[in-house]
């Protein structure tokens, strides 16, 4: 006979906790290979006692090397998505004055690859005639001009197709006219610029080809994909572009290293010449 302790708490009372020993047999009692006796002494593992097995050691690791690399790959694809997305949003205040000096004009600049289709929209806070003049010169560094309102209140939204791989600017330039007191001469400026996929009205789309919403999702995932896929075309050409111009600048070097070197040694060999018939001329030698 053996005797198991148990916890008993009267009703009521979860405090005052009394321990009870009622007698077991020990043949009840399960055996188990894997349980611990805390009754007994502590023993010291060895190599015939075995621990913990090495096959679940092993799956615990591979899963939580599984979870690491997961994790990792959907940060990557999530900032592949917001690089394809290429929306910004900027809310800045631009102050009135004479539209060339830097308090009064203001440029945001931006990348856009050829054929990309871009949607400018800029809300501006005031209206016509408040004593400010707001205009807006949108530009890339080919010289292009996308657009170039003048005077803008309210909502303005300009669309263009890029027509090369080049940055463009957004410029706003704050004009005071004059006519009128301006007690705060500033405007508030709100711009968001969409290109590529999120430049598109996807509501009309869908409208217009009569498309589900998993279908205009998934249109919208296959545009953001292939831009990405012809945005790493573009860098892989210029990487390629940039390699030649390494190579060509070392070979040019290289090159210039050697008549370096030749004219040094031909210039060595002249002034040794002159002077050996200088001082044959003098009769030193």
């Amino acid at each position: 006979m053996a005797t198991v302790p148990l916890l008993w708490a009267p009703r009521g009372k979860a405090t005052d906790c009394h321990f009870i020993e009622a007698p077991v047999e020990r043949a009840a009692l399960p055996r188990c290979a894997s349980c611990i006796d805390l009754n007994s002494p502590p023993t010291t593992p060895t190599s015939s006692s075995p621990s913990l097995p090495t096959t679940a050691h092993s799956i615990y690791s591979d899963t939580q090397t599984m979870v690491y690399v997961r994790s990792v790959l959907q940060n990557v694809c999530s900032a592949l998505l917001l690089l394809a997305m290429g929306t910004e949003g900027l809310k800045f205040d631009i102050q009135a004055g004479s539209g060339h000096d830097s308090l009064s004009r203001r440029c945001i600049r931006n990348f856009v690859a050829k054929d990309m289709l871009v949607v400018v929209t800029a809300i501006v806070d005031g209206y016509k005639g408040d004593g400010m003049q707001l205009n807006m010169h949108i530009m890339d560094a080919a010289g292009n001009e996308y657009g170039k309102p003048k005077d803008i209140a309210g909502e303005q939204r300009t669309v263009f197709t890029s027509h090369a791989d080049a940055a463009f600017d957004v410029c706003f330039e704050n004009i005071l006219t004059g006519n009128k007191y301006v007690q705060n001469p500033n405007r508030h400026v709100e711009l968001d610029i969409d290109i590529g996929a999120d430049a598109k009205d996807w509501a009309a789309v869908q409208a217009s080809e009569k498309l589900k919403p998993v279908e205009t999702e998934l249109r919208r995932i296959e545009e953001m994909v292939g831009e990405i896929v012809s945005e790493m075309d573009y860098l892989r050409h210029r990487e390629q572009k940039l390699r030649d111009t390494n190579e060509s600048t070392n070979n040019r070097v290289k090159w210039f290293g050697f008549l370096t070197t030749f004219l040094l040694v031909g210039l060595w060999a002249w002034q040794i010449m002159y002077l050996r018939a200088y001082f044959r001329s003098k009769h030193l030698i």
